[in-house]
């Protein structure tokens, strides 16, 4: 009797276990440091938390730490996570154990940055990085109008790996501008001659203040500056503050960012493309818990491989043809 009694409580206790487990998830982002990434797992904390998702979270230890974004999705597959959510540091590299978890039953969505190829992953949410290179682009052209066509501009770009998001958005910039491109998935092969150079930031203050240096020496006359992110055109501006060329320089750059939309108000930056963040991780959550219940795979904005979570550009000059709104009303949808 007392054995009959023990296997019905441990039975009662095992199906009282599964009516009430949890759905694990994963979060992975390229850094904790970045305050786009620390907005990115607020916003997918606060909707697990909502949505009654067990929610792990795992960082590189810098912008290219591909190592360790591996060990965290193989961590993932290990604990059974139903989905994860990764804005992957290497667009290519991690395409292999990314393909694992999708095997192993897991719903994986790129956050911000595509794989390449983009099916490599169940879905993408993002800005549509070209777009909000292009604004920055189309406001730098009108901006400097008759003088555009004797710009001297310096591209300040993430990495050598050239991933999908630091080639959109560069080539993005150049192309509204008004700069014939040529491969759009490689950076620093266009002939225009206004182009002075591109070097590579990391996505840092400090990448950005030593790219800027490096290419001042190239041309002291740099009057434009393209940035991959905000963190990057702080530490750029540093450098030609320092060179005593802040006056006269135009700054673009993609994030959106508070600080960012910040330096717009301070003269620091001309314009910027504001995303998303919390977006695209809250949206996330959500498939993963569709998913979950349903089985069913989030869906693509129409017209494009992967789902759009919006672009604006925040600009105090507008010009005209370029929508935006100022850094006033940029402050009240800001992040970071």
């Amino acid at each position: 009797m007392k054995t009959l009694m023990t296997t019905s409580a441990l039975a009662m206790t095992v199906m009282a276990g599964a009516a009430h487990a949890e759905t694990n998830a994963c979060l992975i982002t390229k850094t904790d440091t970045n305050p786009f990434f620390v907005k990115m797992k607020e916003g997918a904390s606060e909707a697990a938390e909502a949505n009654g998702i067990n929610l792990s979270t795992f960082a590189g230890k810098y912008d290219g730490d591909v190592e360790t974004q591996v060990a965290a999705v193989e961590t993932c597959i290990a604990s059974g996570a139903k989905g994860i959510l990764i804005t992957p540091t290497d667009s290519r590299a991690l395409v292999p154990v990314i393909t694992q978890a999708r095997e192993a039953g897991a719903l994986v969505i790129a956050l911000d940055t595509q794989f390449e190829p983009a099916d490599a992953a169940d879905a993408t949410f993002a800005t549509d990085n070209f777009k909000a290179g292009v604004l920055i682009g189309e406001w730098a052209k009108a901006k400097m109008g008759d003088a555009a066509a004797d710009a001297k501009i310096a591209l300040l770009d993430l990495n050598a790996s050239e991933i999908s998001v630091d080639y959109q958005r560069d080539n993005g910039f150049l192309h509204g501008f008004g700069i014939d491109i040529k491969d759009p998935t490689d950076i620093g092969d266009e002939d225009d001659p206004r182009i002075v150079g591109n070097d590579v930031t990391d996505g840092s203050p400090d990448g950005g203040r030593t790219a800027m240096e490096n290419l001042l020496q190239v041309d002291p006359d740099i009057n434009l500056v393209y940035t991959i992110n905000e963190p990057a055109a702080a530490g750029a501006y540093e450098a030609l503050k320092s060179f005593g060329k802040e006056e006269g320089v135009l700054i673009v750059s993609v994030d959106g960012g508070c600080p960012g939309v910040r330096d717009i108000a301070g003269g620091v930056i001309g314009a910027t493309s504001m995303q998303f963040p919390l977006l695209m991780a809250s949206k996330g959550i959500e498939a993963i818990k569709n998913f979950a219940e349903t089985g069913e795979k989030p869906q693509n904005s129409e017209g494009l491989d992967f789902y759009n979570t919006g672009v604006e550009l925040i600009t105090d000059t507008p010009v005209e043809g370029v929508p935006s709104i100022t850094s006033a009303e940029g402050l009240e949808k800001c992040w970071g």
